[in-house]
C-alpha cells in the first residue's frame, strides 16, 4: 500500500517543503506533497536559507513551488501533517465534509519535545528545524510501517 502525505505550514517557503523533502528521502515508496494555509508565497521557492540548510543535509528543495492547501487535497492525500497547531486549526476549519484525511500535527509522533515546528523565518534556527522534522520523519515511517 502507498501512502499519501501532505505537509502543511503557513507559507509554504520553510517547514513545510522540508517536510516534504525530507519524508520522500526516508520514505521512498511515498507520495508526498507539502502547501500552505496561506497564500502568500504561491508560485515561490522554499526560502533561501532554508535550501541552504536543507542542501547541506542532502536535502534539495530548489525544485518546489509553494501552493496553497486545496478542498481537493482533503481527499488526495491520506494524512495531512500540520507544522503547528495554528495550521492544524486551520486545516480543521477548512476541511470539507466526508474528507477521509487523517490530519496530525508533525511532530506528534515524537515522545518528546516540542509539539510545533518553530518557523526558522523568523527564529533564524533552520539546522535545529532540519533535526526535528528528521526525527519526525524516521517516526513517521516506523509507525506507518508498522500498521501496514
Amino acid at each position: 500500500m502507498t501512502v499519501s502525505i501532505l505537509c502543511v505550514c503557513l507559507g509554504n517557503i520553510c517547514r513545510s517543503p522540508t517536510g516534504q523533502a525530507v519524508l520522500e528521502a526516508v520514505m521512498p515508496e511515498a507520495r508526498v506533497d507539502s502547501a500552505g494555509t496561506s497564500d502568500w508565497h504561491v508560485g515561490d521557492a522554499p526560502y533561501g536559507p532554508m535550501q541552504l540548510a536543507a542542501r547541506a543535509r542532502g536535502y534539495e528543495l530548489g525544485q518546489q513551488r509553494a501552493r496553497q492547501v486545496t478542498a481537493e487535497d482533503f481527499h488526495r492525500f491520506d494524512l495531512i501533517l500540520a507544522m503547528d497547531e495554528k495550521n492544524l486549526a486551520d486545516l480543521e476549519a477548512m476541511r470539507p465534509a466526508g474528507s477521509p484525511a487523517d490530519l496530525a500535527l508533525y511532530l506528534d509522533v515524537l515522545d518528546e519535545g516540542p509539539r510545533n515546528v518553530p518557523d526558522p523565518y523568523y527564529t533564524r534556527d533552520f539546522d535545529g528545524v532540519l533535526a526535528l522534522i528528521e526525527e519526525a520523519a524516521r517516526a513517521w515511517n516506523d509507525r506507518l510501517s508498522a500498521s501496514a
